[in-house]
């Protein structure tokens, strides 16, 4: 039985992020590919840095990537000179693909393994609801501090900038569990606390803010970064909502 439900959540996974490929390939690419030219004109010498969740451009810890996925969420703004990265065409395609599908599947194990953690349910009628609340801890909040970012925007130091992401998405996930599932009086104003807390502390920020990608292309960026965000972490719970069930793991309500 664990193994139906290990498969289906894999699958589940593996679906929303081919739909995030999909839209990264076709809409957020071809940005991407416009900020490169003035990161070059503006410092021909230094390799392309990685765009930012899901952590997608790949900004998780370990990638090094233009293209937006699961770390786009991560807000890790990497310069390597020694860091791969795929080349345009083919090896740009398959890398975000596989990138967005391997992100997809993870956060569909991350949602799934909460709801088993404390005892809830994911079916048809809240799957997109579980969905939408992972897209706001996971993607969402981060972004209010940590907007993602085109190559050539700068970006704080790296670790700092992780450890505030991992402390915002525990804070905000914290904060809508309690709004959620507890009905004590103190539960709304702790929660409430928990959601503003990494934002009055405030996100890591870079000592220079200049960069000669225009305004209106990072903006155009962090739009659809987080569109395809949102779109993965819906269909994500509500395949897990429509699959799940037929494992018989699903607790009465």
């Amino acid at each position: 039985m664990m193994t139906r439900v290990l498969l289906a959540v894999l699958l589940c996974g593996i679906a929303a992020g081919f739909a995030m490929g999909l839209m990264q390939h076709v809409r957020i690419t071809p940005v991407i590919l416009q900020a490169e030219t003035f990161e070059h004109a503006e410092a021909p010498a230094e390799p392309a840095a990685v765009a930012q969740g899901q952590p997608a451009h790949d900004h998780s810890a370990s990638g090094h990537s233009h293209d937006t996925g699961a770390a786009q969420s991560s807000g890790a703004h990497v310069h390597d000179e020694n860091a791969w990265a795929p080349a345009d065409g083919w090896e740009r395609t398959i890398y975000t693909f596989a990138a967005s599908m391997l992100a997809g599947a993870g956060f569909a194990g991350m949602l799934a393994g909460v709801a088993l953690v404390f005892g809830q349910n994911i079916n048809r009628q809240n799957g997109w609801v579980w969905g939408l609340a992972g897209f706001i801890a996971v993607s969402l909040a981060p972004a209010v501090g940590l907007s993602p970012e085109l190559p050539g925007m700068p970006a704080a130091d790296v670790t700092a900038r992780q450890i505030w992401w991992v402390g915002t998405i525990t804070a905000t996930g914290t904060a809508l569990w309690l709004l959620a599932f507890r009905k004590e009086n103190w539960a709304i104003p702790v929660a409430l606390a928990l959601a503003l807390l990494p934002h009055l502390i405030g996100a890591p920020q870079p000592a220079n803010h200049g960069s000669a990608v225009p305004a209106t292309l990072a903006a155009q960026f962090a739009s659809l970064s987080l569109g395809a965000n949102a779109l993965m972490w819906i269909l994500i719970g509500t395949l897990l909502g429509h699959f799940l069930p037929q494992t018989h793991l699903d607790k009465p309500a």
